[in-house]
């Protein structure tokens, strides 16, 4: 289906940088001739609707805050800016009632849960007395897909029993989600962190929440502290529910992955970064379990507990703040569709124009051309090659690399060429990505004969290859993939 939709769109995009740039390595076997990042995939980050996962509350601040005209504007940065305006003690307040408030859902609803599953009322009046609307909360809420490593937390339990049970400086977890029926594998992680939560030392510390729906999301990404996400690198096209939590003032902790990897801005959030250390993905998995604990340890808790006379945590308020006006503005829908204008829908109204026109025209003419160019392409004849001989004298600094082809285009006569010259260098005898790709003048002689030249002044040192590729112009192409035909000479 993916080539499919490949085939028969004009514009491709990814819905975050990473996810563009995977696409591009994914299918690149479509357009042989050509490297991965000159595939025609750009990209969108996706975007969450402001009305519908920002709080009332949080709302209506904005709205005293930042003005009237913010609800219309709001990927305008400006406007957040004003959340610096706003008095520590006001955020901080804010914080504590959207946490009670989450505190008191999952109460009601977990009682429900346990009661119809008839688990036993020792356990209910455990968790819900364990329950601390003034710890640090962490959520962790999605698809428990196996990609998710939701199981990193559990990597090392009596780590993580020291972490959560620190009288000093409490912590609690809360963990959401489903897996698909088939998906045995998440399931089973799902098993496994519930048979945790009933752990003396875990219980009201970890909890698990079933059926898990769009009105426990809002709670959760509303009244948890930190938002924590940890996808196996690079495997999260974009991710969405960090994006709805920073609305609501919700630091995030999350993989280098996806939106994170645009959105992570320093002392707005922590990130595990995005380049794998090992091969092996399960040594990956360890150092990831480590350093998330070591980083709940020396920062993150540390920073919420460290409070100034008047019981405000002043600098982890600065860490909300910093993700509200450094970050929110960026992933509203607001821009997503700005986005989506800008680069894509604008230019395709203008071409769908053009290609209608005059009952279809242009279309016709196109597709007249490349069955012209298809069926002559093979005509194309190489008369001439005259190139550097870089084993008699290598190009030093400040010369010029100088190359010319003759070309006879036989049954192409009237059609025009181009042919661009790619230097790279090998990684395992393979060049990975041109470095320079730069394209030859042409000058037209009678008889269909075209020669091109390049004169290129060598500016920088090492050992290089390069080679020629020719393909056939139309400025009408939307795009060169359009019409995918490349000669190497």
């Amino acid at each position: 289906m993916s080539v499919l939709a490949f085939k028969l769109s004009q514009e491709v995009n990814g819905v975050s940088k990473i996810h563009g740039r995977v696409s591009q390595e994914m299918f690149n076997k479509l357009y042989p001739g050509y490297f991965p990042d000159e595939i025609h995939v750009g990209y969108v980050t996706n975007g969450v609707h402001y009305p519908t996962w920002t709080s009332k509350s949080w709302q209506q601040l904005y709205k005293k805050e930042f003005g009237e005209e913010f609800l219309n504007d709001q990927s305008n940065t400006e406007y957040w800016q004003r959340i610096f305006n706003v008095p520590d003690e006001t955020i901080w307040k804010l914080r504590l009632k959207q946490k009670q408030q989450l505190i008191d859902y999952l109460r009601s609803r977990l009682t429900d849960d346990m009661t119809r599953r008839n688990d036993n009322p020792k356990l209910i009046f455990k968790l819900m007395d364990a329950f601390n609307p003034n710890a640090l909360t962490i959520g962790f809420a999605r698809r428990f897909a196996t990609y998710k490593r939701a199981h990193l937390l559990f990597t090392n339990l009596e780590r993580l029993s020291i972490l959560v049970n620190n009288s000093k400086m409490p912590v609690q977890f809360v963990f959401a989600g489903k897996a698909h029926p088939n998906d045995k594998a998440g399931q089973d992680l799902i098993k496994r962190i519930i048979e945790i939560s009933k752990m003396p030392e875990f219980i009201g510390k970890i909890t698990f929440v079933e059926n898990y729906d769009i009105e426990l999301a809002k709670y959760l990404i509303r009244g948890v502290d930190i938002w924590l996400n940890t996808p196996t690198r690079p495997l999260e096209a974009s991710g969405t529910s960090g994006e709805k939590a920073v609305m609501n003032g919700v630091v995030n902790f999350s993989v280098l992955d996806g939106w994170w990897a645009e959105g992570y801005k320093p002392e707005a959030g922590w990130a595990l970064k995005e380049e794998q250390t090992y091969e092996s993905q399960d040594f990956q998995n360890e150092l990831d379990a480590e350093t998330i604990y070591t980083t709940f340890e020396d920062e993150i808790i540390p920073i919420y507990y460290e409070k100034d006379a008047s019981g405000v945590p002043v600098k982890w308020i600065s860490y909300v703040k910093n993700t509200i006006a450094k970050i929110a503005p960026e992933f509203t829908m607001k821009r997503q569709l700005d986005d989506y204008y800008s680069k894509f829908y604008n230019k395709m109204f203008v071409r769908s124009t053009l290609i209608t026109d005059d009952n279809f025209m242009l279309a016709r003419n196109i597709a007249a051309w490349k069955r012209k160019v298809l069926r002559s392409w093979d005509s194309i004849e190489i008369i001439e090659v005259n190139l550097p001989d870089s084993t008699q004298k290598p190009l030093s600094l400040g010369e010029n690399f100088k190359a010319e082809i003759v070309v006879h285009l036989n049954e192409l006569s009237g059609v025009e060429l181009g042919i661009e010259v790619l230097f790279g260098q090998k990684i395992n005898d393979e060049v990975k990505k041109p470095l320079f790709i730069i394209e030859m003048t042409s000058e037209k002689r009678e008889n269909g004969i075209i020669i091109f030249k390049c004169d290129i002044a060598a500016n920088t040192a090492g050992v290089f290859d390069y080679a020629f590729r020719m393909y056939p112009k139309n400025k009408d192409l939307p795009h060169r993939q359009d019409f995918n035909l490349v000669k190497w000479i």
